[in-house]
């Protein structure tokens, strides 16, 4: 199959961009500010919030598509569901692997929404969603694992990396959204370090990882 195969994906996907495209104007009328990544730089505390989509575009989300399925990803994991924008686009590729995707997101009301939002877009039987604080609800994952995508909060992609590095199979390829923020500077250093075992390049805001054999 391809992206454009799955009709109800594509359906729900449509209405979540929509959705989304009025992140800016949520987060202007909660902060007097249009920017709505200024939320983060992802450097202090956790924090929820709900009202946001902070979504990959439909562009991100076919590149994701792709690389899933160019690299024959079967077992995914992504850190920082959100709505599950990005979170279809995955599922997507896994089927279409004969795949599975394991999704993380720690606010509750966005999980009561994301389990909804896939069995509208008929990839329930692909995704399981855990509901909590990834850098402990993954602890525990087997492996191995083929693709990670790290699109939540930004100070805990190092960690989140670090938990689950030892499950991840040699070439193993590592996405990690939204780099330019502050939180995320410590992971990118570590990936990028000459002892890392990785080979990152960085294309506007995502750094591509491939975990060398």
């Amino acid at each position: 199959m391809s992206l454009d195969q799955h009709s109800a994906a594509l359906s729900v996907l449509d209405d979540l961009h929509a959705a989304a495209a009025l992140d800016a104007k949520r987060w202007s009328e909660r902060n007097g500010t249009a920017d709505a990544t200024d939320n983060a730089r992802g450097t202090g505390p956790l924090v929820r919030l709900g009202e946001f989509y902070l979504a990959v575009s439909p562009e991100e989300g076919r590149l994701l598509y792709v690389l899933a399925r160019a690299t024959r990803a079967r077992r995914i994991v992504e850190f920082g569901a959100s709505y599950g924008i990005s979170s279809i686009y995955l599922a997507a590729a896994a089927n279409d692997n004969a795949g599975s995707l394991i999704t993380t997101e720690v606010h509750p009301e966005k999980c009561a929404a994301l389990r909804d939002t896939f069995q509208r877009a008929g990839l329930s039987d692909t995704i399981t969603l855990i509901e909590g604080d990834a850098r402990e609800t993954l602890r525990d994952l087997p492996g191995p694992i083929d693709m990670l995508f790290l699109d939540g909060w930004k100070s805990a992609y190092l960690p989140v990396f670090q938990i689950l590095r030892p499950r991840l199979r040699p070439g193993a390829l590592i996405l990690a959204d939204n780099i330019v923020h502050d939180g995320a500077a410590d992971y990118l250093a570590a990936v990028r370090a000459p002892a890392s075992g990785c080979e990152t390049t960085v294309r506007g805001s995502l750094a591509i990882t491939c975990l060398l054999p």
